[in-house]
């Protein structure tokens, strides 16, 4: 029997709330993350927070915060009919891997829109393909999206002038980076508009620890 997509995506989701409510548990005894200054400091600092997405590509292919457990995500939340914030943000992700260098393969940049509404997956595709290649552009149903926004406590809404067509409308919404490990915990929220060269630092420390750590 042929599992759609569709299936593919109920079976995931499922199996990802699950994971969410007994990490939501553990969290319970975890101290506040606090701002990055050391990797090692932060490292002893117990569990941390766990931001769970259930999301689709531009192919519409399901992809989930665990596809990239090697990897560390820099991730923005944002839409591409965004004047200046998103672009901004894109734009300081694009010279954060190119100021990686080598080490960009451990990282995979991700921006999830909070408009499904227009950003189809092929909208998302083309956008982030004018910053660069290795963004990923992720969207999904309404509802979907918002979990991935809750989860990260990102919170967005819809402002549409009186009388305007259904179509035209702008987004507001929580800006800045996130960064999570490989093994998909929250390490750091950048601010918007953190200098890049601090980005890039907090990031080479981290993968300076992982690189550090015996394998698993």
């Amino acid at each position: 029997m042929k599992i759609t997509n569709r299936q593919r995506i109920g079976k995931a989701l499922l199996l990802l709330m699950l994971a969410s409510m007994a990490g939501s548990a553990s969290a319970q005894t975890s101290t506040n993350i606090r701002s990055q200054t050391d990797p090692a400091e932060q490292a002893s600092e117990g569990v941390r927070a766990s931001p769970r997405y259930l999301l689709q590509n531009g192919r519409g292919r399901a992809v989930m915060v665990n596809d990239f457990r090697n990897r560390f995500q820099l991730i923005a939340f944002g839409f591409t009919g965004c004047p200046d914030v998103c672009p901004t943000t894109m734009l300081e992700m694009q010279q954060v891997m190119a100021a990686l260098g080598e080490r960009a393969k451990q990282v995979q940049p991700i921006f999830i829109t909070i408009d499904p509404e227009r950003d189809t997956g092929e909208v998302l595709d083309a956008y982030t393909a004018n910053f660069d290649a290795r963004i990923l552009g992720l969207t999904g149903s309404a509802k979907l999206v918002r979990w991935a926004a809750d989860n990260f406590k990102v919170e967005y809404e819809k402002v549409q002038e009186p009388g305007a067509a259904p179509n035209v409308y702008t987004m507001n919404h929580t800006v800045g980076l996130f960064l999570l490990g490989p093994d998909a915990q929250l390490l750091k929220k950048f601010a918007y508009s953190t200098p890049v060269k601090d980005v890039v630092s907090v990031i080479n420390g981290w993968i300076d620890l992982n690189e550090k750590l015996p394998a698993k």
